[in-house]
């Protein structure tokens, strides 16, 4: 039984690393590097017009350049709808002031904190067009992703969600340099390798987009989802959407420079994560969800990879504490996932040079991920499922930005 465990310990990061990155490989051969530069986008004459949503909560230090740059986007139909979601810093203020100017913004008022998810489903009813873009109230938007959106939607009319390319903003820290490397590494990669399976398992909420009339079918954004964005994948696939993934659609992005910020992001993602799968679980028996039960069975092999490993050490800690002669140390595979890990990232940045000239450059910082973000999602994933279990189902998911710091590289 304990080499079961091992063995099981060992290979799962393995095996899914390989596959992750020969099929991010091969999409990025077969699909993507023939295609344009992405500032070079599909004549937008004739594709639809678009909606921006960018819902605000408290974000007077960032709500001025994200508007500005929503404002500035090439595609000739556009309108940026402003939902400040019950702010207390003065970012309703900001708005009001920035739409006096700007007859393209739109302001909703949300008279308090009722949570993102109910921010969206107010741009989206008070949405002039079928093509959503929403972005983060502190996320500065690339001008030509909206125009790649909307031919992305004007060439599938089964495209229910898309999911653009986040891209690190803010690199004058070590977490930020490291998770230069984690966006293209990990979220690059694997969003590439599960476009092979025609499903994602989530759109990134910092920048995604939705064909209106799919989210109304589906009753808009789950109010008490503490990750509105992957629930949101888990409706809109499992009613016979399409989501896809354009590393196209840039946008640029703010992400916590403290432990302490990047422990509340990392966490509220896995308890949504955790609530997803609880919620879905039903997909491992349901015929018309048969589509997404691979992703279904990786959450659950990764969660259970998780538990696993925590046991595995408490009971070596347990054993060590008994028999005193025992050395206790990592095993030596350790070495061989850190290099896998090495492969995969640097894949992942050679993928991504094209999108962003720097990430070559930052991946020696992305040696220190292994260490840093695994343990950090192993200890998130073993806390989020007891907080999630502890929940009341119901309650709103309202929401504080995390600790972040100020972007040092501007792009444009």
């Amino acid at each position: 039984m304990d080499a079961l465990i091992g063995d099981y310990l060992f290979f799962f990061p393995l095996v899914m690393s390989l596959m992750w990155t020969t099929g991010a490989l091969y999409t990025w051969f077969r699909y993507e590097r023939h295609t344009p530069r992405h500032d070079a986008p599909p004549d937008a004459t004739h594709l639809p017009p678009v909606s921006i949503i960018i819902p605000c909560f408290n974000e007077a230090a960032h709500v001025v350049e994200t508007i500005k740059h929503a404002l500035a986007v090439r595609h000739p139909d556009f309108e940026v709808i402003a939902v400040d979601d019950g702010s207390t810093d003065g970012t309703a203020v900001i708005l009001d002031s920035l739409a006096e100017s700007a007859w393209r913004l739109k302001v909703v008022r949300q008279p308090f904190n009722q949570g993102k998810a109910a921010a969206l489903k107010a741009g989206a009813l008070e949405a002039s067009y079928e093509i959503l873009v929403c972005i983060d109230g502190d996320a500065r938007i690339d001008p030509f992703a909206p125009t790649w959106i909307a031919a992305a939607f004007a060439a599938d009319e089964q495209l229910g969600a898309l999911t653009g390319n986040p891209r690190i903003a803010n690199r004058s820290t070590l977490l930020g340099r490291m998770q230069v490397g984690e966006f293209s590494a990990m979220i690059g990669i694997i969003k590439r390798a599960q476009l092979i399976l025609k499903r994602l398992f989530t759109v990134s909420g910092v920048i995604a987009a939705f064909r209106k009339s799919a989210v109304e079918q589906v009753g808009y954004w789950t109010l008490d989802a503490l990750t509105e964005d992957i629930d949101m994948t888990w409706k809109l696939q499992r009613a016979g959407w399409r989501a896809t993934f354009d590393p196209h659609a840039l946008v640029w992005i703010l992400t916590p420079e403290t432990l302490h910020g990047l422990w509340r992001q990392r966490l509220r993602w896995a308890m949504g994560g955790a609530q997803v799968m609880l919620r879905n679980i039903d997909v491992l028996w349901s015929r018309r969800s048969h589509g997404m039960r691979p992703l279904m069975l990786e959450m659950i092999a990764s969660v259970t990879w998780c538990y696993l490993l925590a046991a595995s050490f408490l009971a070596a800690l347990v054993w060590r504490l008994v028999m005193a002669d025992q050395p206790f140390s990592l095993a030596a595979t350790g070495l061989i996932l850190g290099a896998c890990c090495v492969v995969q990232f640097t894949a992942g940045a050679i993928i991504d040079r094209r999108y962003d000239e720097r990430v070559i450059r930052d991946l020696v910082w992305s040696i220190w991920y292994p260490l840093a973000f695994w343990l950090l999602q192993f200890a998130t994933t073993i806390v989020a499922y007891p907080l999630v279990f502890l929940r009341r189902r119901g309650k709103p998911a309202t929401w504080v930005s995390p600790d972040r710091g100020l972007p040092n590289d501007r792009q444009s």
